[in-house]
């Protein structure tokens, strides 16, 4: 099974050494928040994800009670800046979080701990695992925040924002969720106009270019932001479950 999960992602699972204190926050926070699948992953061999059986269990999971403002996942979480100040902002929400770069796992780990956030949990593989385990209809928003864009054609395939994650999506979250995309990718951003934008399932909610242009007040910037995207011009694409 470790073997087929690894068909499943492209790039890198691991960056540089990791210092002492994030590798003891990955042997001894993580443990505490991390997301168990109730069943192993079920991946076909082309690498499509079965949705599971057995659903994840998200009173159990977020300490006994369901989050009284609901439940929003991230996936791709990079270095957890984001998804941390949402936590810190949104207590009585619970947030999933998917990222497998373990170097990015470790850095969010310190923003936990700094921050002291108690709602928030953490899945270190694919985030098709976590979406194919998630009760229907369990999600108050969902956000895809930069994800790599494979620019090459022939990588297209790998691209996240696809019509068959959208519809697993759509599957997922509540009408009325919302769903939150950003890309600085030029090539991107058309792409995900097409599939994400005029999807059957989900209304776009941007009325003129500044709407899609602006950053929302919620949406905080990041290091990777400041640092990668300095002189591009990112979108933010914000989208409602109908």
């Amino acid at each position: 099974m470790e073997e087929t999960r690894r068909r499943t992602l492209h790039g890198r699972r691991r960056g540089k050494k990791l210092r002492a204190g994030q590798q003891s926050l990955l042997d001894t926070l993580l443990p505490r928040l991390a997301l168990d699948l109730p069943t192993e992953p079920i991946v076909t061999p082309e690498g499509d994800v079965v949705e599971s059986a057995a659903k994840i269990d998200l009173v159990r999971l977020f300490g006994g009670a369901l989050p009284a403002d609901g439940v929003w996942l991230e996936v791709g979480f990079g270095a957890g800046e984001h998804l941390v100040w949402q936590a810190e902002h949104h207590p009585a929400v619970g947030l999933i979080g998917c990222e497998p770069y373990i170097n990015g796992v470790a850095k969010c780990l310190a923003h936990i701990e700094r921050t002291g956030v108690t709602n928030v949990r953490l899945f270190t593989d694919d985030a098709r695992f976590v979406m194919a385990a998630l009760p229907a209809q369990s999600l108050s928003r969902a956000f895809v925040l930069f994800p790599d864009p494979w620019p090459k054609t022939r990588h297209h395939k790998r691209r996240f924002v696809h019509r068959d994650n959208l519809d697993v999506l759509a599957r997922l979250m509540r009408p009325g969720a919302e769903l939150r995309l950003a890309t600085d990718d030029p090539s991107y951003l058309p792409w995900m106009v097409e599939h994400a934008c005029r999807h059957p399932a989900f209304d776009w909610l941007a009325e003129g270019p500044a709407d899609w242009r602006g950053r929302p007040a919620d949406w905080p910037a990041t290091r990777y932001e400041q640092k990668m995207l300095a002189g591009h011009k990112p979108a933010f694409l914000r989208l409602r479950r109908r």
